[in-house]
């Protein structure tokens, strides 16, 4: 007789059969180009590349599935981690979505309702991007308007600067940890740029947890 999983269960089937496809999808195609063109990678090359930057993506996963998991559930999660663009966009619509229905992640409510949210996220995502390339060319001239540049430059602070306002106000105590973690890191480590924000994101998510931590058990929060 076959046995009924619960949602939980298939949940985490479908999402290691999902995640796991897409990782050996990922690592064919460079494995067909080079059948197909008759290549082959430097290998020493190639080690020593990883060498240098492996460890750094394995730590930054390692953060990210300790932080972002807890906050979108585990079907959020899975989903989230193939479609990928986690903290600037499947992250703000999970928690928006949560926040509306007065849910947690980890209540059976909120894991489909996060998992509806980044699903809904990116197909929105998908069908902008496809629309995007099959206007580009004609919006080009439009695009590159010397009148549109300035707006263009603030979108990504006009994005981020409402959601920070919506954030912080619900607990400014705790909202300052990371604001004033990245501001001295970005002001006085010169080297930090704009590639080190997927760093940073799970840094402070970590660095703000301890330090609710430390505020809860002091009763300031």
């Amino acid at each position: 007789m076959k046995k009924n999983l619960s949602y939980m269960d298939s949940v985490h089937r479908d999402g290691r059969i999902w995640n796991i496809g897409v990782m050996i999808l990922l690592l064919m195609f460079p494995l067909a180009i080079a059948v197909f063109f008759g290549v082959a990678p430097d290998w020493g090359a190639l080690g020593m590349g990883l060498i240098a930057t492996a460890p750094m993506y394995w730590a930054v996963g390692i953060i990210e599935t300790v932080t972002f998991v807890p906050m979108l559930g585990a079907g959020g999660s899975y989903l989230s981690f193939v479609t990928g663009n986690i903290s600037n966009l499947k992250l703000p619509c999970a928690l928006n979505a949560l926040e509306q229905n007065e849910v947690s992640a980890n209540s059976e409510e909120g894991e489909v309702i996060s998992t509806i949210a980044i699903a809904t996220s990116s197909i929105v995502t998908t069908i902008i991007i496809i629309i995007g390339v099959i206007l580009i060319v004609p919006l080009t001239p439009l695009l590159q308007a010397a009148v549109l540049q300035p707006a263009f430059a603030q979108i990504l602070p006009a994005l981020f600067g409402g959601l920070g306002v919506a954030f912080v106000s619900k607990n400014w105590k705790l909202a300052m940890a990371p604001i004033l973690l990245m501001l001295v890191l970005f002001i006085f480590v010169p080297g930090l740029n704009a590639d080190a924000v997927g760093i940073m994101v799970p840094v402070s998510a970590l660095f703000t947890i301890v330090v609710g931590r430390i505020l809860y058990k002091r009763g300031v929060l």
